[in-house]
């Protein structure tokens, strides 16, 4: 039994050619599962297209024109896509509230369809309004974006004060249909949502452990492709880490059920990350920088080229242990429950054991350790999601993992409230970027009426797109580029299909369906892709509505073109938010939240009270990816400083591996209120202060702060407990696994003084002293 259940460790299933069949279905359904958490893309697409075929089958029914099923098919468009709220009952509240708002959008349009200057007029002030409203959250939002894009229906359409009645109609049975679909079709709940995300996470777990037995095994001349594809799962894995968090709160009946699932992803979460990185020095003689493991395209060390001794009993057996783990993931309680199950995982949670370790080098026993610190996350995700399971297979190592569980959920502390944003008047973000579209809406539609009086508004729209989720303005200037190179292929597109439909208005609507679904399952990955959907979907429309020629579409590009440019015009002059200054606010705003982690781990692990470390690290991440994408304006292809866009890089790296030392020193304070293993160090107070001074000197640099406080650098952490004649703690225990992180946390941290033009204590001392030699 024993060496059967070793052979499908790996397999995961052994049977006939049926359970083969199964387990390659499940495999490509968990794969597309991980690369669409929660199935949330999936569920958008559905949705949407479900609500417009619903739509135009009604409107069909009832003898609809074709122009009041482009605009139907439109609204309902809008209706499902415009509400996010999480909550069922909210968004009941938001669809209802969004009717009155699109009808009174259309008859203001229709009513001011021959009044050109007050129609441009109330086109501003709808749009000042639409984005004002998104300071009131979710709903404020919706309704903003139902007013302005049920105007912009109008327009598109032509609607008339005597077409007004009959279009109303079409409204009410757009929204009718939207909310059929989106309560009982394709339900959205944020208990199923969140069980779709856990589902997910899980599988993207598994991905990453497979990769990681993939860089055990990789020849030297595989390891760079093995390497791209660890860094690329760590990535989403993370991704899915934060959607989970976000919709914790709504999705679980309490806070206490929210925290003990947050805990136990960001556990799973540090322990596969940091398995990673223990493989990538078990493959080289000289520690791999973990910096290796967060810079794209970062080589390894030359030393890590050689290959792991297959033969040898060590890796043999750890090969054998990353199949167990990687077996053991994606399955829940009620999954191949047995004894064999419990076997491989009491086997794989004893190396938390000294004595359980295999004789091999310390690398390779640290691999071992971070399989059972893995094997021990995988628990707590079973425990946490699937509820309690029979213990009577148990060993002493498992019993010892259930009671630091138990611990730990008796102690859980209740979930704070997050800080509202203090910043009122024009300092608003909100308000801000009212101001700036309705400029850049004014400059549109003066342009783009001397481009065409009939079709000015897709400037208007273009200008509207590229300020929605921007923050600066070279985030809105990459939004622009991607929208302007998505309709000229959208075009191209346009220009083919229409020649290829005709007049076959069915025929044109399957397609239109098709494109809606791609624009909202791609949206997210690609904005130039949605924007190249949207395109050819209208390039179908326009010869619905009798209305198509290749003019048209040239003139789209133009519209598209000059829309982009005042929305730039307008974010580079009216209350500008350069990306340079925003991005250092949110780096400086990331060294804060990485100090308040810092000095809270290794305050506990001195001996200090326990704090929500969760919760810190939680903010860390959080900062670190609004600052990842604030700077996605400096690391794009068509940036032209090159070097600035390395550096950037660079920073952006230094600071994700920093986070994850940090991560890891949370972890395993988190531990220690109950642990039998692990006991506080006070001598770990003081290796803590360089670390603290150096990240407050940087910060303070970034901040613009007047200060004559340099980096510190100098001896390693280790060395500062050696100073002091206690001597450095033994490799494998705790202590030292906490210094290793503490010394590599130093490093980065220091490693930040170049780049950001900090000055170093004893650099300019050594200049010096070189210069006085020549």
């Amino acid at each position: 039994m024993l060496r059967r259940w070793q052979f499908t460790a790996r397999t995961g299933e052994y049977g006939s050619v049926g359970a083969v069949i199964r387990r390659g279905l499940t495999g490509v359904w968990d794969r597309f599962a991980a690369s669409d958490p929660g199935l949330l893309r999936l569920m958008a697409g559905l949705r949407t297209v479900a609500a417009i075929a619903l739509t135009l089958v009604v409107l069909a029914v009832l003898g609809t024109d074709v122009t009041h099923l482009v605009a139907g098919a439109m609204t309902a468009m809008v209706a499902t896509f415009a509400i996010q709220e999480k909550q069922v009952r909210g968004q009941a509240v938001t669809l209802a509230l969004g009717l009155p708002v699109a009808l009174a959008a259309v008859s203001l349009g229709a009513l001011l369809h021959s009044q050109v200057i007050a129609g441009d007029a109330f086109f501003v002030a709808l749009i000042f309004g639409a984005v004002y409203c998104r300071r009131f959250g979710d709903r404020g939002t919706a309704l903003g974006l139902i007013g302005f894009q049920t105007y912009f229906v109008s327009l598109f359409v032509g609607v008339t004060a005597s077409a007004l009645p009959h279009l109303a109609l079409t409204l009410v049975i757009a929204f009718a249909c939207s909310a059929v679909v989106r309560f009982t079709v394709v339900p959205e709940t944020p208990q199923r949502i969140l069980r779709w995300l856990r589902g997910a996470f899980r599988a993207r777990v598994a991905q990453l452990v497979a990769t990681h037995i993939e860089l055990l095994d990789a020849r030297p001349d595989q390891l760079d492709k093995v390497l791209d594809d660890l860094r690329r799962h760590t990535a989403r894995l993370h991704e899915s880490a934060l959607m989970i968090q976000g919709r914790l709160e709504d999705g679980t009946r309490d806070q206490a059920t929210a925290s003990l699932l947050q805990r136990r992803i960001a556990d799973a979460e540090i322990a596969t990350e940091r398995l990673g990185v223990l493989l990538l020095n078990a493959r080289t003689a000289e520690r791999a920088d973990t910096l290796t493991l967060h810079l794209p395209q970062a080589p390894l060390p030359t030393a890590a080229k050689n290959e792991m001794p297959a033969e040898d009993p060590a890796t043999v057996t750890l090969r054998r242990a990353l199949n167990a783990l990687h077996m053991l993931v994606p399955r829940g309680a009620s999954d191949h429950s047995g004894t064999a199950v419990a076997h491989v995982r009491n086997r794989l949670l004893g190396y938390r054991d000294e004595d359980n370790l295999p004789r091999a080098s310390i690398a390779v026993q640290d691999v071992f350790r971070g399989i059972g610190e893995a094997a021990r996350s995988v628990l707590g995700l079973r425990l946490a999601l699937d509820g309690p399971q029979d213990e009577s297979d148990d060993t002493p190592a498992t019993t010892r993992s259930r009671e630091e569980f138990d611990a730990e959920d008796v102690a859980l502390a209740g979930v704070e409230a997050p800080e509202e944003d203090d910043r009122t008047g024009l300092r608003r973000p909100t308000t801000r970027a009212a101001f700036q579209i309705a400029v850049g809406s004014t400059l549109a539609i003066i342009g783009g009426e001397f481009l065409s009086a009939q079709r000015w508004y897709w400037a208007v729209l273009t200008c509207w797109v590229v300020f929605l989720n921007t923050a600066s303005t070279g985030e809105i200037i990459i939004k622009g580029y991607r929208r302007l190179v998505g309709t000229v292929l959208g075009v191209i597109a346009g220009v083919a299909l229409a020649g290829l439909v005709g007049n076959h208005t069915w025929t044109a609507f399957a397609l239109i369906l098709l494109f809606v679904f791609a624009m909202f399952f791609t949206a997210p990955l690609s904005y130039a892709r949605r924007s190249f959907f949207v395109t050819a979907m209208l390039g179908l429309l326009y010869p619905l509505l009798n209305t198509y020629s290749l003019d048209v579409l040239i003139l789209r590009i133009e519209e598209t073109a000059l829309g982009a440019a005042c929305g730039i015009i307008a974010a580079a002059l009216v209350l500008p938010v350069h990306t340079d200054r925003r991005t250092d606010d949110l780096l400086g705003t990331v060294l804060t939240k990485l100090d308040e982690v810092v000095a809270a781990s290794v305050d506990q692990l001195s001996g200090g009270p326990a704090t929500d470390l969760l919760g810190l690290s939680r903010d860390l991440d959080t900062a670190l990816d609004d600052l990842r994408a604030s700077t996605r304006p400096l690391t794009h292809p068509i940036t032209p400083l090159r070097v600035r866009r390395q550096t950037v890089r660079y920073v952006v790296a230094l600071l994700e591996t920093s986070a994850y030392h940090a991560r890891s020193l949370a972890a395993t304070a988190e531990l220690l209120p109950y642990s039998k293993t692990i006991a506080a160090d006070p001598r770990l107070e003081r290796v803590g202060h360089r670390i603290a001074h150096n990240i407050e000197t940087i910060t303070a640099h970034v901040r613009g702060e007047k200060t004559d406080a340099k980096v510190s650098s100098g001896a390693t952490i280790i060395s500062l407990l050696e100073s002091d004649g206690s001597g450095a703690p033994n490799p494998g225990t705790v202590t030292y696994r906490v210094l290793r992180h503490l010394q590599r946390l130093d490093e980065g941290v220091s490693g930040l003084a170049r780049p950001l033009g900090v000055a170093v204590e004893g650099r300019t001392d050594a200049k010096k002293e070189r210069a006085g030699r020549k």
